[in-house]
């Protein structure tokens, strides 16, 4: 073998080098994409996981809420009986513990009377008048069933009534 079919070996072993180097690189990235990925869907699969169970609990929080409104509105309306009395507190005791555990869990009540219109967050079931309302046109201005989100992720959206300019006729 001579100097120069050395040299030539020597500089095809170090293409070979830079290629595999390379490949490495290249192969190491991909599986450092694929751990980070990976690791945000099981975060993500953690938070969200209990979602449908929200949305399910939800509907039951908003039986409560009227049931306890209804029960209320009776107490107040009515001659006020002692039991009915105990039977509003106690509701009102058990909505305030079942929101605490929803804020304990991430899931949170939506506000959003009186906010910008967001279709990610509402639906707009009706339309009041501003001036009925007192409300800024393009404002939400009623809500006719709450939204929820969990962890910043609308879970349900909030059925709104937003404030528009009367029609002169």
């Amino acid at each position: 073998m001579t100097i120069r079919m050395l040299e030539l070996r020597a500089s095809k072993l170090e293409e070979q080098v830079q290629d595999l180097t390379e490949r490495y690189k290249r192969a190491v990235a991909d599986s450092d994409t694929v751990r980070r990925r990976t690791q945000k869907f099981v975060e993500d699969a953690k938070v969200f996981g209990i979602q449908s169970f929200c949305r399910d609990l939800v509907e039951v929080a908003d039986i409560l809420e009227r049931t306890a409104g209804d029960v209320e509105s009776e107490f107040r309306g009515g001659e006020g009986s002692p039991p009915l009395h105990r039977l509003s507190e106690g509701l009102a005791l058990v909505q305030e513990r079942l929101q605490a555990v929803f804020t304990k869990h991430g899931l949170e009540k939506m506000a959003p009377v009186g906010g910008r219109y967001d279709p990610y967050q509402h639906e707009i079931v009706c339309h009041v008048a501003a001036e009925e309302g007192g409300a800024q046109p393009g404002t939400i201005a009623l809500v006719r069933q709450d939204g929820y989100k969990l962890h910043g992720r609308t879970i349900r959206h909030a059925h709104v009534g937003v404030a528009v300019e009367a029609q002169e006729d």
